[in-house]
């Protein structure tokens, strides 16, 4: 949730790419928690069943970061 907090507050400052990137970085973050907790200890990140979930994050990060990482108009360099 920090690393969202951080991302919302660089996207608030008009630095979108960054605050995507922190963004993809933290569902990465959620990936490899969620491969490696148990059930139990993993709490709201366990969703689905465990690969469901850590294919899932990964695909939205990798997704994420292709977009902030390509685009290069506008503001937030």
């Amino acid at each position: 949730m920090a690393l969202v907090a951080l991302a919302a507050l660089r996207i608030g400052m008009y630095h979108w790419r960054q605050g995507a990137a922190l963004i993809g970085g933290a569902l990465l973050t959620a990936a490899v928690l969620r491969g490696v907790l148990s059930d139990t200890r993993a709490g709201l990140l366990a969703i689905r069943g465990r690969a469901v979930d850590v294919i899932t994050y990964s695909a939205f990060a990798t997704l994420i970061l292709f977009v902030a990482l390509t685009i290069t108009r506008g503001p937030g360099v």
